[in-house]
């Protein structure tokens, strides 16, 4: 009788995309920068980077939680008949921080995955 071991790989997944760490940082600082608006491209790239090229579940939570704090306040200034002339001017300093810390809990998930697949090779 012979003994075989099967050994599997732990499923690391892929690296996390570079355009989506950048796109990360540069949220807060279009948003801060008062550019909110233009802020919208890096959310997508976030998104979508986030949601087709990577595994680990903890950093779609973290881009798609990015994704909705940034529409609310877009979906507000849209709808509104009085709304200011820019985003920025008619966005809360409260939703310009919770944008500011959800891109903030992307960039930590990003690292620490990008940390746990450096460990396991």
């Amino acid at each position: 009788m012979t003994n075989t071991v099967v050994s599997h790989r732990t499923r690391t997944g892929r690296p996390v995309p570079r355009s989506v760490t950048v796109a990360s940082w540069a949220v807060p600082v279009m948003v801060v920068g008062q550019f909110a608006l233009v802020a919208a491209l890096p959310v997508g790239i976030a998104l979508a980077g986030a949601l087709r090229h990577v595994h680990d579940r903890a950093v779609r939570g973290a881009a798609a939680l990015l994704a909705v704090t940034y529409a609310v306040p877009l979906v507000v200034w849209v709808t509104r008949p009085d709304g200011a002339q820019s985003l920025s001017k008619d966005m809360h300093p409260a939703f310009a921080g919770l944008i500011v810390a959800a891109s903030a809990a992307l960039v930590v998930t990003i690292h620490r995955t990008r940390a746990r697949s450096r460990a396991a090779r």
